[in-house]
């Protein structure tokens, strides 16, 4: 069976070669050329701007209300006013609070800080903490990382004698807070180029306002914005890849006591920390401090020139991460048992009594990639429960919850993550009507899992000299991803276990060039392959070092049967004849001749059981089988029409099919098939 495959669709770019040769013109090697020309880069000067470190930085002012915020600041400053930074739990949040604090306290302003307790405040501005802020004297607080959406809370300082300054990075309600300043650039009255910036890039735009020199702003917190912007899966494009270039060179030589312990601490070297190690190693110990309750521990890590103590608490928050993982695996337990039947889930929604707040949207994740659908955990407490929701299949969230937002109390986040909360009597109707959204959505697209590939690469390009040269593309994450190539009809000349069994090392072959390969948690029964098969690879392109001898190895991302005729994924027809409304060239296009038919049955009639596929997998094996096209949309209809004459059954799961052949003695005619009728009916309409 091939149900392991992960991708029912690969969206492979294919290079202008009239690009790639203008690149190679320039100085790209022809390896980074192909992959930049397949991401639109088609002159030298785009590729140039794509990959700038170095990009000017946008005047601050150019944001919506900042010159308002900084006046009121710079005010509050001069009168020696008592000022709170109000920020956020996560690594986001954390460092735009860290970095406003320590820039407003080195230039003498009586501050702050404040970061509401997950579990007990929850995120955003609230009642409680405005009225011990007042308490404390406080006369102006600045949000950090939240307060977009603080409408009553606005109006709770406005009563108290409280300016508010908001500066934030999440999408914008229809209503603003009245405040006197909101800095978002997401604002639809807003003007700046760079509408991507993460909550601790709008802090670090405030500070660069404040002190008319951005370029030693951004030398004195770069390792934070970096850190911010990476954790919080920002686009490494324009003004954040000037973020990300500049944190990396900081973080290689940190002068934070805190940061060094903690890189120490979990084996982050000067050698091995990019995006990837900050997203995989330094976040989520950092996140863990706003997790497990413990949010001081974070802040004071950022903030401590005391080499003694910042080891103290690097080691405090690596002791958080590992209890937040056994939660975290606790959870998942509980989730996956209320889980069990319930196999083909348009979209996820569970309620747990005693769940842990601060760890669910970790588990909400993992559900999500698991089920290939979007997924809801929500911790009750009482007649009402907060959730946190991921996305899966580009299903966005803001927007769901906007539009179901008369059966919220109250929601806020973004297209891929985002929380509410909820009366306990209104989550079976959430379910149900959330469920009817995704389902619509996915309606409409040809597959929920999609693998983009740079680009397919003939095997002379994969040396170590090009990978090494792949380091220009750095650095890499969202907006800017690891490059994934394409090798095709290379064939599996070697399989060996490792891991115990758990993963494959290959040895492929193309004409005279050998690769090796790794292919983590698969097997050759999950991914549908033996020695001397033909496949199509994805993978990332790595360079492995052993003993001293640096050879080349392709990660693989994914394995498919390769095909010697066409194969497409488009099922917009087939959407089109289920929906009822299919045109005449889409049924012409759809309706299977008797070779189709044919061909499809004889392949299923030649499996030795039941077959059990994945839909875009199973089309490739008969296309590889028969040597002939097929689309996903014809196969589904040949099913159909099988089905409707009672030759074979189909069980359709979330992402595979199971299809079993009936016991079936006598002759079957397909053109009693309802949907044979209506594809002839339609095509002569």
């Amino acid at each position: 069976m091939c149900i392991a495959l992960k991708y029912g669709d690969w969206n492979v770019s294919i290079p202008e070669m009239s690009a790639v040769n203008s690149l190679v013109g320039s100085g790209y090697t022809p390896l980074n050329a192909m992959i930049l020309a397949a991401r639109g880069m088609n002159t030298p000067a785009q590729a140039n701007a794509y990959l700038d470190c170095d990009c000017q930085l946008p005047d601050p002012f150019l944001m919506t209300d900042m010159d308002l915020a900084a006046g009121r600041v710079g005010l509050a400053m001069s009168r020696g006013e008592k000022i709170a930074v109000y920020g956020d739990y996560d690594v986001d949040g954390i460092t735009a609070t860290c970095l406003l604090y320590d820039f407003l306290r080195r230039h003498g302003a009586n501050v702050v800080s404040y970061i509401p307790g997950r579990m007990e405040e929850g995120y955003g501005l609230n009642r409680m903490a405005i009225d011990q802020l007042h308490g404390e004297g406080v006369k102006l607080i600045i949000t950090v990382d939240c307060g977009i959406t603080a409408v009553t809370e606005a109006q709770i300082c406005k009563d108290l004698g409280i300016d508010l300054v908001i500066t934030d990075h999440h999408e914008c309600k229809d209503s603003l807070p009245d405040a006197i300043a909101i800095v978002d650039p997401h604002r639809p009255d807003g003007g700046y180029p760079h509408k991507n910036l993460s909550g601790v890039g709008v802090a670090f735009k405030l500070a660069c306002a404040l002190s008319g020199d951005p370029y030693q702003v951004l030398e004195d917190y770069a390792d934070m914005v970096c850190l911010g912007t990476v954790a919080d899966v920002m686009p490494l494009q324009g003004e954040n890849r000037v973020f990300v270039s500049a944190g990396l060179k900081s973080l290689r030589n940190t002068r934070r006591a805190g940061i060094a312990a903690l890189m120490k601490e979990c084996g982050c070297t000067a050698d091995n920390v990019n995006a990837n190690s900050i997203g995989f190693m330094l976040a989520p110990r950092i996140n863990a401090a706003g997790r497990m309750g413990k949010i001081d521990l974070a802040t004071e890590l950022f903030l401590t020139a005391d080499a003694e103590r910042a080891v103290y608490l690097a080691k405090a928050l690596c002791d958080l991460n590992r209890q937040r993982q056994a939660v975290e695996s606790e959870i998942y337990a509980e989730a996956k048992a209320m889980l069990e039947g319930n196999q083909n889930p348009e979209a996820i929604v569970l309620a747990g009594e005693t769940w842990h707040q601060g760890v669910v949207g970790i588990v909400a994740s993992r559900i999500a990639e698991e089920y290939s659908c979007p997924t809801f955990l929500i911790c009750m407490d009482g007649d009402h429960g907060k959730a946190s929701s991921r996305s899966y299949g580009g299903f966005n969230l803001f927007t769901s919850l906007t539009a179901l937002s008369h059966l919220l109390e109250s929601y806020g986040g973004h297209e891929l993550a985002a929380g509410f909360t909820i009366a306990r009597e209104n989550i079976d109707r959430f379910r149900q009507e959330i469920s009817r959204l995704a389902s619509d959505f996915y309606a409409q697209v040809d597959s929920r899992t999609t693998l983009d590939v740079d680009c397919a690469v003939p095997p002379e390009l994969l040396t170590v000299s090009g990978i090494e040269s792949l380091s220009a593309l750095e650095p890499c994450g969202n907006g800017c991803p690891k490059p994934v190539l394409m090798m095709e009809r290379i064939q599996v000349e070697r399989i060996t276990m490792v891991g115990n069994g758990r993963h494959m090392r290959l040895r492929l072959r193309l004409g005279r060039h050998g690769f090796n390969a790794i292919y983590f948690s698969a097997t050759p029964e999950t991914a549908s392959i033996q020695q001397g098969d033909l496949v199509d690879v994805a993978f990332y392109p790595q360079i492995n070092d052993f003993r001293n001898e640096r050879t080349v190895q392709m990660n693989v991302l994914d394995i498919r049967p390769a095909c010697v005729a066409e194969c497409s994924p488009k099922t917009v027809d087939y959407r089109a004849m289920r929906s009822g409304s299919i045109s005449p060239d889409s049924a012409a296009h759809l309706l299977p001749d008797r070779t189709t038919l044919g061909m499809v049955w004889r392949y299923l009639a030649a499996q030795p059981g039941d077959v059990t596929e994945f839909p875009m997998c199973l089309c490739r094996k008969i296309v590889r089988w028969a040597g002939l096209p097929l689309s996903l949309g014809q196969l589904m209809t040949c099913l159909d029409i099988f089905a409707e004459v009672g030759l074979l059954t189909v069980l359709r799961q979330h992402r595979s099919i199971t299809i079993t052949l009936a016991q079936f003695g006598g002759k079957a005619d397909l053109n009693q098939s309802q949907t044979m009728q209506l594809l002839l009916q339609a095509k002569e309409s």
